[in-house]
């Protein structure tokens, strides 16, 4: 678990949809060069692997164990912390799931993408897990998030009422909304008093253009690190008892009036 300040780094780069070693070989290259300039913790955008192949993604499900094996070498060696999202089989359904790799190698924590973007149809192709918690890294308590994820406080709240520190965010966020993107990754940060590293994917991919904009941002919303449209590692420093000294000093947590969020009987 960290309590001294640490470099955590955003890698960002285009995924070219079933290609599988091309994807691969940006990612382990991106992560070897951010190993290499003293980040601990390294997280990848959403479906980096395979690109939303949709009516392909059960075959390219059976790339993953082999990506999370090398994921989990190259973690062991560098004794780096890995979040990154890839399809998971679970008989004939496909979750789109973040794994979290920690420093020793081994599989710390997964969770499945419980919020579904269903007006470009992710809903069709996919199943929404339907569990979430904080995950336990070298790199301190993570809580999960992956793309949409954003849109819904209730899950980055969750998170921190269970104390993470650390929100990891995957995704393939479009050009389209990119000021949504600049407005809730720092939101989220903010009202939640955490760390916010947050990466994005870049260029075209299917019929989708992605806006890059990977961040890392602080609880306090200053924007620590970040990228513009281009491939590329954004490295920022996380520091631990940064984030408790400012929920001292702003008891958000102590504070909730939990009475007044219950739901109300209509009148009359």
């Amino acid at each position: 678990m960290a309590s001294s300040p640490f470099q955590a780094a955003v890698l960002q780069f285009q995924i070219d949809i079933g290609d599988v070693p091309a994807n691969r070989d940006r990612a382990v290259g991106l992560i070897s060069e951010a190993a290499r300039r003293g980040a601990k913790l390294c997280v990848l955008p959403e479906m980096w692997s395979t690109g939303f192949a949709e009516d392909r993604l059960l075959p390219l499900c059976g790339t993953t164990p082999k990506i999370l094996h090398e994921l989990r070498s190259l973690a062991s060696s560098m004794r780096i912390v890995i979040a990154g999202s890839l399809p998971e089989r679970v008989g004939r359904s496909v979750y789109n799931t973040m794994h979290v790799i920690n420093a020793t190698g081994v599989v710390t924590g997964e969770y499945r993408k419980t919020h579904l973007f269903t007006p470009s149809g992710e809903d069709l192709w996919f199943r929404r897990g339907t569990s979430s918690g904080v995950i336990l890294t070298d790199a301190g308590p993570v809580g999960p998030l992956i793309c949409y994820d954003l849109r819904f406080p209730e899950l980055s709240r969750k998170y921190f009422l269970e104390r993470a520190s650390v929100f990891c965010v995957c995704a393939q966020w479009p050009s389209v909304r990119a000021s949504h993107w600049d407005i809730l990754t720092a939101a989220r940060a903010v009202e939640n008093q955490a760390y916010v590293v947050a990466a994005n994917a870049v260029g075209s991919s299917g019929h989708f253009r992605y806006s890059g904009g990977s961040v890392i941002v602080s609880p306090s919303g200053e924007r620590l690190a970040a990228l513009g449209k281009e491939e590329g590692i954004a490295i920022g420093t996380i520091d631990p008892a940064a984030a408790e000294e400012i929920r001292r000093r702003i008891p958000c947590r102590d504070d909730r009036n939990t009475k007044a969020y219950r739901k109300t009987r209509r009148q009359g």
